[in-house]
């Protein structure tokens, strides 16, 4: 069984900090593609980055140069860290895992970051 499981989610004033991690479980997790995605009120998911086995990462131009994705296949957990963050970057962000035994999503982690 598949499991994805999000932590680190918040509440942030703009301008500050947060790091969410995703621990995986179930799947081979070196050979997986790994991604965060976020869905605001009101607005539809959207990709926030990802990275494949590789580690060859990919940004929303909307958080290029503030954020970060890292894997450590060792611990199969993936990182987001979040730096300079807006009031527009307040969402539910979600853990997504994209490999050869299929695509699986975590149950979300909130961030809030207050103006």
């Amino acid at each position: 069984q598949v499991q994805l499981a999000e932590s680190g989610g918040g509440l942030v004033q703009a301008g500050g900090s947060l790091r969410v991690s995703c621990v995986a479980s179930g799947i081979m997790f070196s050979r997986t593609a790994m991604g965060w995605y976020r869905r605001a009120p009101g607005k539809q998911r959207e990709l926030v980055a990802i990275i494949d086995r590789s580690g060859v990462t990919d940004y929303n131009n909307s958080v290029k140069g503030r954020f970060t994705i890292s894997r450590d296949n060792a611990k199969n957990t993936v990182l987001l860290q979040m730096n300079s963050l807006k009031p527009e970057d307040t969402a539910i962000y979600y853990c997504n895992a994209n490999g050869w035994s299929g695509n699986y999503w975590g149950q979300g982690t909130q961030v809030t970051v207050s103006s």
